[in-house]
């Protein structure tokens, strides 16, 4: 009976937990690593896996998506923060294959991290808002998550390419360019252009496109100033979702624009308050 208690009261007492370059897969040889946090205690805890943008060409685990880690880490969440194979070398699904890859690994390593398995978030933003989109829309009993947000992340590629086609006046194309002249953008899902060709291969791996019932509930956080993914992409997400029975909830950052690094305004800062609140009910 002693031995229990001071096992017990060894897991109660656990520290935090917080690791850097985590290696958790080696696909091709090629290793893709982790960044995660472990709250202090036995938890088990909800977690999110987390995805950064930088348009498929740039961007990585310990930058993008920072202004996350600080949410999580007082809300008393896990976090693992991901790299995945990008352009230039690499092209989609890689990279898809390795947000799978993240799933099943912290499913696998739940135990070690205090993690519930059944309170698993995906959260993505911009490049790696699609990658969550995708996944979220493409889910296997291995790869299912409990919940997924999206911060500004593509949802119809095809429409996307041909508004900043038709109208570069709406769009920062100075960012938008140097993405797709190392080989993100259009050319990532294989579609050299906007062809007939090119645009079915964008509306293939478009998420919109397989939204469906069961699948699990998304949040979408998106500034309605936004010069590189359009705000309406958004919108039209939840309103396919909702038209199948799946669950979705639009978070609108009134004059935000690209980034979350960029909501500074005190008006713009409630995204915060108002996702921690999403997950806890959806993972409730």
């Amino acid at each position: 009976m002693w031995k229990i208690c001071v096992l017990l009261a060894m897991f109660a007492s656990a520290p935090p937990l917080d690791q850097k370059d985590v290696e958790y897969a080696h696909p091709g040889g090629h290793a893709v690593l982790l960044d995660l946090h472990a709250p202090e205690g036995s938890g088990p805890f909800p977690a999110a896996i987390l995805v950064h943008g930088g348009g498929f060409d740039q961007g990585s685990k310990s930058t993008n998506v920072r202004p996350l880690f600080d949410v999580l880490t007082n809300a008393g969440f896990a976090w693992f923060s991901i790299d995945y194979r990008m352009a230039p070398e690499f092209r989609f699904p890689q990279s898809n294959e390795d947000v799978e890859s993240a799933i099943r690994w912290v499913k696998a390593n739940a135990k070690a991290y205090r993690v519930d398995p059944h309170k698993i978030a995906l959260i993505g933003e911009s490049a790696g808002g699609f990658l969550v989109n995708y996944a979220g829309t493409h889910e296997t009993a291995e790869t299912r998550v409990a919940a997924v947000v999206d911060f500004y992340g593509p949802v119809d590629y095809g429409k996307l390419a041909e508004q900043r086609r038709d109208h570069p006046e709406l769009f920062n194309m100075t960012s938008i360019n140097r993405h797709a002249a190392n080989g993100g953008g259009i050319h990532f899902f294989g579609a050299e252009q906007l062809d007939e060709a090119g645009l079915a291969k964008l509306h293939a791996v478009s998420p919109l496109f397989s939204v469906h019932n069961g699948m699990p509930p998304f949040l979408c956080i998106h500034g309605n100033k936004d010069d590189q993914v359009s705000y309406d992409q958004s919108p039209a997400m939840c309103e396919a979702m909702h038209k199948v029975g799946a669950s979705c909830e639009l978070v609108t950052i009134e004059g935000g624009g690209h980034g979350m690094s960029v909501w500074k305004d005190p008006s713009m800062q409630h995204w915060k308050v108002e996702m921690v609140e999403w997950l806890r009910k959806t993972l409730r």
